[in-house]
């Protein structure tokens, strides 16, 4: 079977989660748990996510003979079995190999010499801003989402880029410690 996309991946964990969704509940699981912000999630991707799911034959489409207000009867989607075996595969995959972080800002450490250190520094210092920034935002949907009484599986979503950017706080600020060193050192 052909590997999934990250939009895929995520669909297939949704429909799991609530045993049947149409693509409204997805997207609403979505704001509430802050995959957007993270994950690069739109609603046309859902859909198109949803429509390749179908022609892999892993969910399955039914309506749900349910309807509110005006508009087609909404359809709600299933977990077929290859889905599900796909799904518990791709978790495997991606608890035990997935990359640690994007590689852009990696790109960017390796350019550090093409610009003066004080750019640096400013930029480094604005990356702490923009760090402090994701972190309340994360931390804000945690508390609104019930926090320490979630699930594990869910709590894990907020936990670990709370970690992750606290991590990444701490490397920045030694970095620019050091490029202050340097600058120093050096008049």
């Amino acid at each position: 079977m052909n590997e999934l996309s990250n939009v895929e991946f995520m669909l297939l964990q949704m429909i799991a989660e609530c045993s049947q969704a149409s693509g409204y509940d997805i997207n609403k699981l979505i704001d509430q748990r802050g995959y957007r912000e993270w994950a690069n999630i739109g609603t046309t991707s859902i859909y198109a996510g949803l429509k390749k799911l179908n022609t892999k034959g892993l969910i399955m489409s039914e309506d749900s003979g349910e309807k509110s207000g005006k508009g087609p009867m909404p359809t709600r989607f299933v977990l077929s079995e290859a889905g599900m075996t796909a799904l518990r595969n791709e978790i495997i995959v991606s608890l035990s190999s997935s990359r640690e972080r994007d590689t852009r800002f990696d790109l960017g450490l390796a350019a550090l010499s093409f610009i003066d250190k004080g750019t640096a520094i400013d930029a480094l210092r604005r990356r702490l801003d923009f760090l402090e920034e994701a972190s309340k935002n994360i931390k804000q949907k945690y508390e609104s989402q019930g926090h320490i009484r979630l699930p594990l599986h869910v709590r894990s979503l907020f936990l670990h880029p709370m970690s992750l950017i606290e991590s990444e706080q701490a490397f920045v600020a030694k970095l620019i410690s050091e490029l202050l060193e340097e600058t120093n050192s050096h008049v």
